[in-house]
């Protein structure tokens, strides 16, 4: 039982579109029991509701991050947290004031640095070394498709010139062979053995501060984008299960587990078997504070990224001087292997959350999702594709035929300084502005979600809206990426609302409707009053989840 209340503003998002008339919503005992007024609200929630009114705000649903790591940025933001650092000065100064400030800890662990601070996005292990003396260091970059590691965690790890890279990754090298000092995609796998383990508690306080962080920015559900082991970082399921036992989760949350590579087509049986155990010991958990846990989604990553040239391209990447080279980049899963459990996953009541950032994933992802189609026979499991960052255009009509939804990560759709030091000389100009087709995607009949990628980047859905919106960075005179591609604030807001909650299977949530999750997020201001330049000004001033106020007063 929560108080009754009455959630208010200037105007009023259903997560579908804008209300003609409401502004306000009324709750009692967590469910939305009223849409209208101000006044209607005050009356349908009854004498001695607490009445929280934002004037001149807008009233939406929470938000539904479809793709996001709590765990990991939870986690971070608890360790050597590098998110908020501007240039590879200030980067070491922060690695060099955590280290001093823990100066018993056997490994210095965290992440969040960026690419674009280095050259060729490669910091080198001697600079770890410089600051931090014979210490283990291992930060995972802000994409988390590699990591930085110092000399003495090279050597722990047994790394030298003549260590073979592994099937899934590789081992960046000096001209001698020797490791430099950042490991790529399955390399980060070498260390995760040496990497202290957090203990329960731990990673409890992790995921707590995650929820606390999330629901700041008006996040009331989400999509934890791995729930298993990955690099490094501890499976978070036991963590989610004691916060929703002790009703510490007061958010709705879908579960992607996390499907290993490097099986065989022989193994699709036993690897499907494996998970099925997985979902069923984790169950559907409701907590006392309104909390929901299930993990009924498959991570499957596919690719890797551009800058790394592990994103799988039709075409070949380019070297420094323009010319195509014979890289195309890796896919993690053979089409065979992909193509025969993705089906195999379906017919076992799976959705699928599939990383697909270059063409050639994206095609085969789009493939494989018609083959498990065909095997749900009907389940209406909303497979979904995350990032999609090259996508040929070529291929919307197959992927909007297969209802799939494109899981998308707006923030990114910029001109970036990683995207134009790193990504736009490996991919050439005409592929560059093809990049993140929103707006060709939504013609196409493409359903959109969108989700942050946190910790890779802000967790804010404001930002991510603004940049969908305008196609430029916020704050930057850079301009806009991609001619045609952007989408109506009316789309962003519905794709980071009711298009993330279907996608998640949150059907009680997304949307502000009578008899609805009384999840609710109220911006500062109304945006559609506001010039496209100032949507990233935008804040959450005040958060409710299941009835319950959990930001803002």
């Amino acid at each position: 039982m929560t108080r009754p209340l009455v959630v208010a503003g200037s105007r009023l998002f259903t997560g579908r579109s804008l209300h003609p008339t409401a502004s306000a919503v009324a709750v009692r005992d967590g469910v939305v029991v009223a849409v209208g007024s101000l006044a209607e609200a005050r009356a349908a929630a009854g004498g001695g509701a607490e009445v929280l009114d934002v004037p001149g705000g807008l009233v939406g649903p929470g938000f539904v991050d479809a793709h996001v790591h709590p765990a990991q940025g939870g986690g971070e933001r608890l360790g050597c947290d590098l998110t908020d650092a501007v240039g590879a000065d200030d980067t070491l100064a922060r690695i060099r004031a955590y280290a001093d400030a823990h100066p018993a800890d056997e490994w210095i662990v965290g992440g969040g640095w960026h690419m674009a601070d280095f050259e060729r996005g490669l910091p080198r292990a001697d600079a770890l070394e410089r600051v931090v003396p014979g210490r283990k260091v291992y930060l995972i970059n802000a994409d988390h498709h590699g990591a930085w590691v110092s000399p003495a965690a090279l050597a722990a790890a047994g790394l030298h010139a003549g260590s073979a890279d592994p099937a899934d990754g590789h081992i960046d090298r000096d001209p001698d062979g020797a490791p430099s000092g950042t490991l790529q995609e399955g390399a980060m796998e070498l260390l995760a053995d040496l990497l202290p383990v957090p203990t329960d508690e731990q990673s409890v306080a992790a995921l707590v501060e995650a929820q606390r962080y999330l629901t700041g920015f008006g996040v009331t559900g989400w999509q934890d984008a791995i729930i298993g082991a990955y690099s490094g970082v501890k499976d978070p399921t036991d963590a989610y299960l004691a916060a929703v036992g002790t009703g510490r989760l007061s958010v709705l949350v879908t579960g992607a587990l996390w499907l290993e590579r490097g099986f065989a087509q022989g193994d699709v049986d036993g690897v499907v078997a494996a998970l099925v155990a997985a979902r069923d010991r984790i169950g559907d958990r409701r907590g006392p504070s309104g909390g929901r846990f299930r993990a009924t989604s498959i991570k499957v990553m596919l690719d890797g990224v551009p800058e790394s040239r592990t994103a799988a391209l039709k075409q070949p990447y380019l070297d420094a001087d323009g010319v195509p080279t014979d890289v195309l980049g890796p896919t993690h899963f053979a089409p065979q292997v992909l193509d025969a459990v993705a089906p195999a996953l379906a017919r076992a009541g799976f959705q699928l959350h599939i990383h697909a950032i270059g063409d050639r994933a994206v095609a085969e992802a789009v493939h494989a999702i018609g083959l498990a189609n065909a095997a749900a026979d009907g389940a209406p499991l909303r497979h979904h594709l995350a990032h999609l960052q090259q996508v040929d255009l070529a291929d919307l009509p197959a992927l909007a035929a297969t209802g799939a939804t494109a899981n998308v990560q707006a923030l990114w759709a910029c001109r970036s300084d990683q995207m134009v030091q790193l990504n736009l000389p490996l991919v050439g100009a005409a592929r560059f502005e093809q990049q993140y087709a929103f707006a060709s995607m939504a013609a196409a009949g493409v359903p959109l979600a969108m989700g942050s990628d946190w910790p890779v980047s802000t967790p804010d859905p404001w930002q991510a809206i603004a940049t969908a919106v305008t196609r430029r960075e916020p704050g930057s005179d850079r301009p806009a990426l991609g001619e045609g591609e952007a989408l109506t604030l009316e789309q962003a807001l519905a794709a980071y609302t009711a298009g993330s909650a279907r996608v998640a299977h949150h059907d009680e949530a997304g949307v502000l409707e009578v008899g609805r999750r009384a999840d609710v997020a109220v911006a500062d201001r109304d945006p559609f009053a506001l010039a496209q330049e100032e949507l990233a000004t935008v804040r959450t001033a005040v958060t409710v989840s299941a009835g319950r106020v959990v930001h803002g007063e």
